[in-house]
């Protein structure tokens, strides 16, 4: 009699199942680690906006801060800084959105701009982060934690800052 080579359908099933629990323990682990990635690179976007801004200022002191996301942003390859594209952040963060998130940037006041707060709220709470974050003219890095929009800057004053 010939002995068969190969695995029975008992085993190559016992070692699919296998595969699944690993699996379903992995899958919800790796989505927090992202959840997670995406907050701290929100965070440090919005610490970027926070320098971009002060720059910006101390570039055009006539114009203040600058109106809007997209000022501080490139305008072509190679730039060439203007008040309207000031090349002090790249091109991804001055578009809107960046790794799960939604960015927004306002100067008010003046002329010249005295003041602006900046804003990152995920695309999705929930899956891309949990918590949204702001900050206004003082830098300092603000969190609201059920991760929903912030209208105003004087609704991003009223947040606790960020413990980081």
């Amino acid at each position: 009699m010939r002995k068969q080579k190969g695995f029975s359908l008992i085993e190559l099933l016992i070692v699919v199942a296998i595969i699944l629990i690993i699996a379903a323990i992995a899958i919800p682990n790796l989505l927090r680690a992202r959840m997670a990635a995406n907050e701290a690179s929100a965070v440090a976007s919005i610490r970027t906006i926070n320098t971009g801004m002060v720059t910006y200022n101390a570039t055009y002191p006539t114009v203040g801060f600058a109106a809007t996301l997209a000022a501080l942003g490139p305008n072509a390859n190679p730039c060439v800084a203007t008040s309207s594209n000031a090349c002090v952040i790249d091109s991804v963060l001055s578009a809107g959105t960046k790794s799960g998130y939604t960015f927004a940037a306002t100067g008010a006041g003046g002329p010249p701009a005295s003041t602006y707060y900046a804003t990152a709220v995920p695309v999705t709470v929930g899956q891309t982060g949990n918590r949204s974050f702001c900050s206004y003219s003082d830098a300092v890095v603000r969190v609201q934690p059920t991760g929903a929009a912030i209208a105003s800057s004087a609704a991003c004053q009223a947040l606790l800052p960020l413990n980081q």
